[in-house]
């Protein structure tokens, strides 16, 4: 173990033998930390909070910190991150709350670029980029390898599917569906199209890439349509895909309501 001496440990934290800590950083009592994950200078994590291994941490982050909610009083909540994460400088993520989940959750393999802000009972899955200052609100769903653009602000209880892509310096206020491109802020935000570059980066086929342009176009490009019927119309023409398919339920679950302008890229 590779512990700066001017580190402060607190002897009921469970830190692997591999575990590597940078000058001046305090880890506190119910953390615990996994094999071969390097935590930089200047960083405070608090617990209760598990930390997988290969995390790479940088310097002053706040790690496990209590929730940033008028109602916590103190609770042993938790922060669960997963493994091969890549944590930049400046980074905070909040433990959960008791009116929530009582968890705040990281995946796995996620990069969080310098700023980026966390809040209590977040989820978010794997293979998440997050760019520099994004912040998620309380209770926000970030599915697998979503892209997060530059200081985007996420409100509290929003989802966003997987594969999208936010563009940098947005404001989302509804749930972003699956394999899109969104920009904008609340009232003017835009769906510019399907992800086609992030699909094809994550080794989509061109059929299904084609058939998601085709129901993106039944859904977001048929003003005539109300949005049940977009759906009903998308699904009858395109039951036999997958990932449709997972756009159209996630669509028609979303508590918060979808955009559907579009601004005519694609």
């Amino acid at each position: 173990m590779k512990i700066h001496p001017t580190a402060i440990i607190d002897s009921a934290a469970e830190l692997a033998s591999s575990v590597e800590v940078g000058p001046y950083t305090i880890i506190e009592s119910g953390v615990k930390i996994g094999a071969d994950t390097v935590i930089g200078s200047h960083t405070l994590i608090s617990g209760p909070t598990t930390v997988g291994e290969g995390n790479n941490i940088g310097s002053f982050c706040n790690i496990g910190a209590p929730p940033q909610d008028i109602r916590y009083n103190g609770e042993p909540t938790e922060l669960v991150i997963g493994d091969r994460n890549l944590i930049r400088e400046y980074v905070s993520l909040h433990r959960g709350t008791v009116g929530g989940r009582g968890v705040t959750t990281i995946g796995s393999n996620n990069m969080m670029m310098a700023y980026v802000h966390v809040a209590h009972d977040c989820i978010v899955e794997d293979h998440v980029i997050m760019a520099n200052a994004a912040t998620l609100g309380g209770h926000v769903v970030v599915e697998n390898r979503v892209t997060i653009g530059g200081m985007v602000g996420v409100h509290q209880f929003s989802k966003i599917g997987c594969y999208a892509f936010i563009g940098g310096m947005s404001g989302i206020s509804k749930d972003v569906p699956p394999y899109i491109v969104v920009s904008g802020v609340r009232n003017l935000m835009r769906v510019s199209g399907i992800n086609k570059i992030g699909l094809k980066r994550c080794g989509f086929s061109a059929e299904v890439i084609r058939q998601l342009g085709n129901a993106f176009m039944v859904i977001f490009k048929t003003p005539e349509l109300l949005l049940h019927e977009a759906l009903d119309k998308a699904e009858a023409e395109f039951s036999d895909s997958q990932e449709v398919m997972h756009m159209i339920t996630f669509i028609r679950s979303t508590k918060r309501s979808v955009t559907r302008t579009s601004n005519g890229d694609e």
